[in-house]
């Protein structure tokens, strides 16, 4: 809930792309409601007809476009608008929304923002189907059919969306049982057709058109009945031929929806993300007071590790209720005495070495570098163990913990990291390595575990849980720092939820209910003609 000035604003941070064969798919939509209390009136004689217009803004140059608006509600100050805004959510990217209601000056009354997932994005549907006296194709032997679905597009052209596998030599082929996302199978949209061809498969790739049949999910969703046997039709065959019924049926044979749960289920139902900070203070970086150091504290702009830091925890702090994050340094010798450490407070303090917010975070970086002196060597596992034995604390689906490293990549403890990150893949944490400076990242590239699964002394990690980008591939040459943070940010955060979903998974825990929706007192929500 928001007071509103002349406009709310709100940003929303959101998941990857669910992919079939190209096409790309965001993986959730989500729903947004609009209502207003006691809004200032505009009108003399009569209250105020309110509209809300709704406003999103681009990455790269933060232009403000409106992305529709409500309906207008005569003669109210609490008005419940009816016109909903669906909008693609992206867990890796902020988005930003501004809420107008053309009232100008401050305080002009309270706005109330819902926002629901929308539940036919996350069903997926098993389906099979066999196929009967399907037409003869081939000379020495029956056909070898195969099914090749089509969701149609709002244009009226067709997206390919599934291919069943070949079934050898038979007119009456039994296809597998299958699963595919309602979002990928019609868009959410039930009554959308779907296109169905029937193929004989040929080696050459030349395969023979035996016929087509239409149909939508909301026709399939009635399961194995009448209604679900199909007649194949080929069309040039029924042009030519006035006795030509068909070239066979094809009929479903079970329909079955499964509602995945999703990252954002869990977040309602109040999993808390733990975000912690681990800064590299090696002195391969430089030294701080050179503008050569990838640490150079230039009174005018961010370094680096501030633009990583900041880009990435911008996002995550979204989802970290109390914004209160742990900030480690490791490699650097400690006044007075000048020892090494690999797991140090930031903000000086062991006992309690959480930051408020990004900017604290920042803050507490900026002291560190004026009171530790760069050393060596470059140790992860410290800060990797450190986060490892929180996360092993609670592993009931409550606390989820994320680490983001930034180094300069020169590892010093390779086989001892590698041991943690095997142990840490069976916890509920996730392990972001941005690297800055020119270095080769071999190394983290390794860790990464992308083309290769990390294992340690014969054991493999459980689950990929590390993520590695090297920074310099975000710079923007034409200085557009915002859009390359951006990016930046986006491709660090991408693995993110299913990394947090197969842990989940794995270990069989299901979201907590979310609690119920807000209401905002003193006004019974009544829907207004």
């Amino acid at each position: 809930m928001n007071s509103l000035s002349s406009c709310g604003f709100l940003n929303m941070a959101t998941i990857g792309d669910f992919d079939p064969l190209n096409a790309t798919i965001p993986a959730t939509k989500v729903e947004i409601t609009v209502s207003c209390r006691n809004l200032l009136d505009r009108d003399t004689f009569s209250k105020s007809d309110p509209i809300c217009v709704l406003y999103t803004q681009g990455i790269g140059n933060k232009e403000w476009r409106e992305f529709g608006r409500t309906e207008v509600i005569d003669n109210t100050l609490n008005p419940d608008f009816v016109r909903k805004f669906i909008l693609d959510y992206f867990f890796e990217e902020r988005q930003n929304l501004k809420f107008d209601l053309g009232i100008p000056g401050k305080k002009c009354g309270t706005i109330v923002v819902k926002a629901e997932e929308l539940s036919n994005c996350r069903e997926s549907v098993m389906m099979q189907f066999c196929g009967n006296k399907l037409d003869k194709k081939d000379f020495f032997g029956k056909s070898d059919p195969f099914l090749v679905f089509y969701r149609s597009n709002e244009d009226g052209t067709f997206t390919i969306c599934h291919k069943t596998e070949v079934v050898k030599n038979t007119l009456n082929p039994v296809w597998q049982a299958f699963k595919i996302s309602v979002r990928a199978l019609c868009n959410g949209d039930y009554d959308r057709t779907i296109k169905v061809e029937v193929y004989d498969w040929d080696r050459d790739g030349s395969h023979d058109f035996i016929g087509e049949f239409s149909t939508s999910y909301r026709e399939l969703s009635r399961g194995q009945s009448q209604f679900n046997v199909y007649e194949v039709i080929n069309p040039k065959k029924k042009g030519k031929k006035k006795k030509y019924l068909n070239s066979g049926t094809v009929t479903l044979l079970s329909f079955l929806v499964d509602t995945e749960v999703t990252f954002l289920d869990f977040i309602k139902g109040g999993t808390q993300i733990n975000f912690t900070v681990a800064i590299d203070f090696t002195a391969s970086n430089g030294n701080p007071a050179q503008p050569t150091s990838l640490h150079y504290m230039n009174p005018y702009q961010l370094n680096t590790y501030a633009m990583a830091l900041k880009a990435v925890g911008d996002i995550i702090q979204d989802y970290d209720s109390d914004k209160m994050f742990p900030a480690l340094g490791f490699g650097a010798k400690l006044p007075p005495d000048g020892r090494i450490s690999h797991e140090f407070a930031l903000n000086g303090n062991p006992q309690n070495p959480y930051c408020n917010g990004i900017d604290g975070v920042m803050e507490a970086y900026y002291q560190s570098l004026k009171s530790v002196q760069l050393y060596g060597p470059t140790n992860f596992s410290p800060v990797i163990n450190h986060v490892a034995r929180y996360a092993a604390s609670v592993k009931d689906g409550s606390q989820y913990f994320i680490l983001l490293i930034i180094t300069d990549g020169v590892i010093s403890d390779m086989a001892q990291t590698k041991e943690s990150i095997v142990n840490a893949a069976s916890l509920p944490m996730s392990i972001i390595i941005v690297g800055v400076g020119p270095a080769e990242f071999d190394a983290m590239i390794e860790l990464d575990g992308d083309e290769v699964r990390i294992s340690s002394r014969g054991r493999y990690a459980e689950r990929d849980i590390v993520q590695f980008v090297p920074f310099r591939d975000y710079i923007d040459r034409t200085g557009n720092h915002i859009l390359s943070m951006a990016r930046l940010a986006k491709d660090v955060l991408a693995e993110i939820p299913d990394q947090f979903l197969s842990y989940m998974r794995t270990r069989g825990i299901k979201p907590s209910p979310a609690p119920p929706p807000y209401t905002p007192p003193g006004h019974p929500l009544q829907t207004q003609i």
